[in-house]
């Protein structure tokens, strides 16, 4: 499953044409429906095989549907609504979409906001050969060792320390050579 944003332009915009086509026949469609934390979260997931012209127009490699999800949300009085498309490599049910699609923002929301929040990920500029991978990868392990090293405090604290403080920052190198030891 790999979520399609805006900036995929023209296969965004004719998989959004295709799914919230009125006029297209119905496909089968799972709802699920949460209560949590104040709020009422419905999430309504969708999937469609009848690709084959798509994939005319875009050969995107391996593709086997396509799926959407609509989430609506109240919270007290607003209500607000967000509609996520995906690409799929294999052709899952409504309801598989709707598990898939949670597990992938558990990611999204585990690691990439917490990445996000403690190193600015999103500002990055470094663009050009295997530098975005290298710095990826170095604030990958550097969050890792930091959820390792068993103090109290942030993620965004324990790494301004290790900034600060050389002893400290020996400490959170040696779980890393502890790591590739075992």
């Amino acid at each position: 499953m790999l979520a399609l944003k805006g900036n995929q332009g023209s296969l965004h915009d004719d998989v959004r044409r295709l799914l919230d086509d009125p006029q297209r026949p119905a496909d089968a469609a799972h709802t699920t429906v949460d209560g949590d934390h104040g709020r009422i979260e419905t999430r309504t997931s969708v999937v469609s095989t009848d690709i084959d012209w798509l994939q005319e127009r875009h050969a995107w490699p391996g593709l086997a549907a396509i799926g959407k999800v609509v989430r609506v949300r109240e919270v007290a009085t607003k209500i607000t609504s967000e509609v996520a498309y995906h690409l799929l490599s294999t052709p899952l049910t409504a309801d598989r979409l709707g598990q898939v699609v949670r597990a992938h923002w558990g990611i999204e929301n585990g690691l990439h906001w917490v990445l996000d929040v403690t190193m600015n990920e999103d500002q990055t500029r470094n663009r050009l050969d295997h530098g975005p991978q290298n710095i990826a990868l170095l604030r990958r392990i550097a969050l890792n060792l930091a959820k390792l090293e068993g103090s109290k405090g942030s993620m965004k604290g324990k790494i301004k320390r290790a900034g600060w403080d050389d002893a400290f920052l020996t400490r959170l190198l040696a779980q890393f050579a502890k790591s590739d030891m075992q």
